[in-house]
């Protein structure tokens, strides 16, 4: 872990993707707010991923700031 992530707080598994929780995502769209370039909202507001890499500190803030605690990042299966 870099000194840059420990001093930011920045809570990334080394493996790790941005992952939505489409049962517990109620759609008020603030996490594509704070990531225009990887999440886009679809036709009811609902976030989609795209394949763009996440800014780190900026996924952070978006999954801080979910009010339904619908965005996390998620290990990577190791194969």
């Amino acid at each position: 872990m870099s000194l840059t992530t420990r001093v930011l707080g920045i809570a990334r598994p080394p493996s790790g993707v941005l992952a939505v929780d489409r049962i517990a995502c109620t759609g008020h769209g603030i996490c594509a707010h704070v990531l225009p370039e990887q999440i886009v909202l679809d036709e009811w507001g609902y976030p989609v991923l795209t394949d763009a890499e996440p800014d780190p500190a900026l996924a952070t803030e978006a999954i801080g700031l979910c009010p339904a605690a619908a965005l996390r990042w998620v290990r990577l299966p190791v194969s």
